[in-house]
């Protein structure tokens, strides 16, 4: 018996929802199915409402895997003489360079909005002399803090908090 009870006030309570749209429909000159006057213009055309256009996003650019590059400046200093550094990230997303001394080897992740992470650095341990040493030891934390990367004309930026590297493309 509760159950019809509840049943019988559930259908009266949705007629009147359904009668109180009806008549707000009908109040604002249109018909309940939206195919009467109120989609219509005076004159007989239809009423054309503006089409949603989503908003363009710049395409994403996508790192280049396989390609050595050979780096050219650190924050604006050119690296001098031919035992220039350079690396090249694989399709495994392992990365393996020269830093002007020592070679190297570890894990670059590219990611969304042109973010690179670097892992840790496997370094060889060759002797080299300080100025070269200083130099190659700005260039591997310039690299492993790296955050950013673009391609700005024919060149690959990194950018750090440590400094921005830029590397040809090597032949």
């Amino acid at each position: 018996m509760r159950g019809v009870l509840i049943a019988s006030l559930a259908c009266a309570v949705l007629a009147v929802d359904l009668s109180a749209a009806t008549q707000a429909q009908a109040q604002m000159g249109g018909s309940p199915t939206g195919f009467g006057r109120g989609n219509r213009r005076p004159g007989g055309e239809e009423e054309k409402k503006p089409q949603y256009v989503p908003g363009t996003k710049a395409s994403e650019k996508m790192f280049p895997l396989d390609s050595t590059w050979t780096a050219v400046s650190l924050n604006g200093k050119p690296f001098a003489g031919g035992d220039r550094p350079s690396f090249i990230i694989d399709k495994q997303y392992r990365a393996r360079g020269y830093g002007g001394c020592n070679t190297f080897a570890a894990t670059a992740f590219p990611l969304k909005e042109q973010h690179i992470a670097v892992g840790p650095l496997a370094l060889t341990k060759k002797s080299c002399d300080k100025g070269l040493a200083a130099t190659e030891q700005a260039f591997f934390i310039a690299l492993r803090t790296s955050a950013v990367w673009d391609l700005v004309g024919s060149q690959l930026v990194l950018k750090s908090p440590n400094g921005e590297l830029k590397f040809d493309r090597a032949l």
